[in-house]
């Protein structure tokens, strides 16, 4: 049996599964492993230094594999915003074929990518922005559920009713993020309504995922309650792995009087790429969501994504086939 679904047949993938875009962590050596195992792989634009710098990442994920794999760029506002028209560019320029996209108003970029043939994945927080993505013209929706790392928006709503709460409307493909990391949680998603499964935390606990052993020994080590929300107060929502510098953040932050800029060197993403690259836990934040309670080992991503699917139709064809029963043949 194959987990075939409408996602896997619009990008040409063997599993729908996808390792989505992260700062620091979404490098060649991750996003390769994971399309050689079947998924999607994903570098992050923004990791890389220059435009030019991208172009040479892109370039070495294609050294280390033949399958597809896609470019994430995260639109957010800024005092001081990168070259997004630049970093755009280069992924054209690349004959990159898959973007994910985030964050704020990305129509330029989402309207430059699809004059290119380029199909566009765009993660979501809520119903209301799948719509509107929809309507620019998207070819998937990333929905995110409040469980996940980074920023889950403002509404506070979970997979469990997100997911179907999407899926009801939303016409195009869409794959749930947010709380995902073995095959329970693809098969729950399938079921809600979604195509695949898109995750993050999971990944950094993978051998290939270029972070310190350490950073991924903490998130085995966390549970389901290891997270903290910072930003709350100033409307712009994040969920990060619990530690001295997260814990310092949310304590400033309930101060009444607290303004960002309290908070501002704590957060630096100088400091928390140090945390990946160093080992050193509390050097800065560290992004993780919930699911960090599902994770319990360091696979490869083969090994990873292998048993995610196995156990995945495992369930569908063992678990569930056994609720179902055949009506009993009427007495003669």
């Amino acid at each position: 049996m194959a987990l075939r679904t409408r996602f896997t047949e619009l990008l040409g993938i063997e599993h729908p599964i996808v390792q989505g875009g992260m700062m620091w962590v979404g490098r060649a050596e991750l996003a390769a492993a994971v399309s050689n195992a079947g998924g999607l792989g994903i570098l992050t634009a923004l990791t890389q230094p220059t435009p030019d710098d991208l172009r040479r990442e892109i370039d070495r994920c294609r050294t280390m594999t033949d399958k597809p794999f896609g470019v994430n760029l995260t639109i957010l506002p800024s005092v001081n915003p990168p070259p997004y028209a630049e970093y755009r560019r280069a992924i054209i320029d690349s004959g990159i074929t898959i973007v994910e996209t985030a964050g704020h108003k990305p129509q330029e970029h989402v309207d430059e990518f699809k004059a290119h043939g380029i199909k566009v994945l765009h993660k979501c927080t809520a119903v209301r922005h799948a719509l509107s993505a929809e309507r620019m013209g998207v070819d998937v929706i990333s929905i995110d559920g409040f469980e996940c790392a980074g920023h889950p928006g403002e509404d506070d709503i979970p997979g469990l009713i997100l997911i179907p709460a999407a899926a009801d409307r939303i016409k195009i493909p869409i794959i749930a993020s947010g709380g995902f990391g073995d095959g329970r949680g693809l098969v729950a998603a399938l079921a809600l309504g979604a195509e695949g499964i898109n995750m993050g935390t999971r990944f950094c606990a993978t051998v290939e995922a270029p972070i310190h052993d350490r950073i991924k020994q903490f998130i085995v080590d966390n549970d389901e309650r290891g997270t903290n929300l910072i930003f709350r107060k100033f409307r712009n929502t994040g969920r990060v792995a619990k530690n001295s510098v997260s814990d310092q953040v949310v304590e400033i932050s309930a101060r009444p009087e607290a303004v960002f800029g309290d908070v501002a060197d704590l957060v630096k993403g100088a400091k928390g790429r140090d945390a990946l690259e160093t080992g050193n836990i509390d050097a800065g934040l560290v992004w993780a969501g919930q699911v960090q309670g599902l994770i319990h080992d360091v696979p490869t991503c083969a090994e990873l994504i292998g048993r995610i699917v196995h156990d995945a139709e495992t369930i569908i064809a063992g678990r569930l086939a056994g609720f179902l029963t055949q009506p009993e043949t009427a007495a003669a």
